[in-house]
């Protein structure tokens, strides 16, 4: 094994992680995937003879991220509430977030995220592999195990799921700082009409607490019904709020008075909140620090 092989294996890393973290939506488990891809790389005859070792390490990934998810699927069947992705908070600090190992884009946005949990894990990968990260049908298809022709429909299925769970109107990052300003300062103020005038009629709130802490156990839908229970939630000893980026945009991360972290992600369309994912199983939450 070369050091220049090594080299081109660590500049893919973070590309990789992206493959791998958007289709399981695990950042540990997409971790995993990328070391064996490495360990199975080191243990070719002849690595340096790969043509095209970037094309090579995608299918490597997208084919473990794919077994994993199948394992994940099985796994969720048995999760305490709803399941939500683990979120990646950018903190003040920087160094050594999760979020300065995965490259953040759309492609690992909370949004997208939420919506591929509709699809099928075949219909996941083939979006994720073909539309996202641009490889070709009769490649994708070794991954899947289909026809390059299934894998087409593949896609197609799942790009009109995605398409139908975009934002018709996203904000820029300002504009949804703004919105999540004025919504911290109405959860803070107890001001429920202002609360119910940043969100969407058919807004929908999320809550992961994993079985390990409480947290809302079915989805909430409708203004009314989301602000009152926001502020039921918040009327709790709550010491901090802050705005961080969460998965490459702006959310909240929130402190309890017993110690707990939670990660807040919105969803915006037309300068309204759509969807709130709150994530508050620690498991998911292990490198995010106490908001001070």
């Amino acid at each position: 094994m070369t050091a220049d092989l090594a080299t081109a294996f660590e500049a893919e890393r973070p590309r990789l992680l992206r493959v791998a973290y958007s289709t399981i939506g695990s950042l540990t488990e997409a971790e995993d995937c990328v070391q064996e891809a490495w360990l199975r790389l080191t243990r070719l005859e002849d690595a340096d003879e790969i043509r095209d070792l970037p094309a090579w390490l995608t299918r490597t990934v997208g084919r473990l991220a794919l077994d994993a998810l199948g394992s994940a699927r099985v796994r969720r069947e048995h999760y305490v509430g709803t399941w939500l992705p683990e979120p990646l908070v950018q903190t003040a600090a920087g160094a050594g977030d999760p979020a300065d190992r995965v490259t953040l884009d759309e492609s690992v946005s909370m949004a997208l995220l939420v919506v591929l949990e509709r699809l099928s894990p075949a219909q996941r990968i083939a979006f994720l592999l073909h539309d996202v990260f641009g490889v070709p049908f009769d490649e994708v298809a070794g991954v899947v195990g289909r026809t390059p022709a299934a894998v087409r429909q593949l896609a197609s299925r799942a790009r009109q799921e995605v398409e139908r769970g975009k934002p018709r109107f996203p904000p820029t990052p300002a504009e949804q700082r703004k919105v999540i300003s004025a919504f911290a300062a109405a959860c803070q103020g107890g001001d429920l009409r202002s609360l119910i005038e940043l969100l969407s009629p058919d807004a929908v709130l999320r809550g992961d607490g994993g079985g390990k802490v409480s947290a809302l156990g079915h989805v909430e839908r409708g203004a009314e019904s989301v602000a009152r229970i926001l502020l039921a939630l918040i009327s709790r000893p709550l010491e901090h709020m802050r705005i961080a980026e969460v998965n490459g945009a702006p959310g909240l991360v929130l402190g309890d008075g017993e110690g707990h972290v939670s990660v807040a992600s919105f969803t915006i369309d037309a300068g309204r909140i759509t969807a709130i994912d709150v994530i508050r199983n620690p498991d998911k939450l292990a490198d995010v620090p106490y908001p001070s």
